[in-house]
């Protein structure tokens, strides 16, 4: 089967004093996540994921409504700071030398719902079980940056790491997934339907 793990969209900057912060997606977001949409419309999808996230959910509309097919919630794909009570996007972090942007940097980890083996683990059972349910189709998973990091580090023997590469907004990483259980990167980091639009990419592309 074919296996697209995709980005998410750039959602707002959001902080709250209570419960999760769970942003919505900025307007930049939402143009990105229609062009999604666009680029994969002349794809037979069969099947679509997406996190509980906002950013993911809302990143999955418009593919959902190209291909017709509403996406199912998978919890198992969730990211690993599903109940922070800020989201800055990592860019701002870094254009404002924040230390949480340091401490990304630095394989910081402070995370206290789950230990960062216990979330590499919960990815890839959740990724594997989507797998096993959809031999020879075409599936889309709307994810999150350190969920594909997590899954494809696991694929390429790194070891359990969740930072290797920097994973685009509305990034498309391509998976071939056998039944002997060998799996296989087709690509990673497709992202031709943002190019020349100057909406943001990520740390380094416009």
């Amino acid at each position: 089967m074919e296996l697209l793990l995709i980005r998410h969209a750039i959602p707002v900057r959001r902080e709250v004093e209570v419960g999760p912060a769970d942003p919505d997606l900025s307007e930049a977001g939402w143009q990105q996540a229609r062009l999604l949409a666009e680029y994969l419309a002349t794809e037979k999808i069969d099947r679509l994921y997406a996190s509980p996230m906002r950013r993911a959910i809302q990143t999955a509309t418009p593919l959902s409504e190209v291909v017709g097919i509403s996406p199912q919630i998978e919890d198992d794909v969730a990211e690993y700071d599903r109940n922070s009570n800020e989201y800055v996007p990592v860019e701002e972090l870094k254009a404002a030398n924040d230390p949480r942007w340091r401490e990304m940097l630095d394989g910081g980890w402070s995370v206290a719902e789950e230990t960062e083996q216990e979330f590499v683990d919960r990815v890839c059972r959740g990724i594997e079980s989507i797998i096993s349910a959809n031999q020879s189709a075409k599936v889309a998973v709307v994810c999150h940056g350190g969920v594909i990091n997590a899954y494809i580090a696991r694929i390429l023997g790194l070891g359990d790491q969740r930072g290797f590469f920097y994973p685009n907004y509305t990034s498309i990483h391509r998976i071939a997934a056998a039944r002997s259980g060998e799996r296989s990167i087709v690509t990673i980091n497709e992202t031709p339907h943002l190019r020349g639009t100057g909406l943001p990419m990520g740390l380094f592309q416009k």
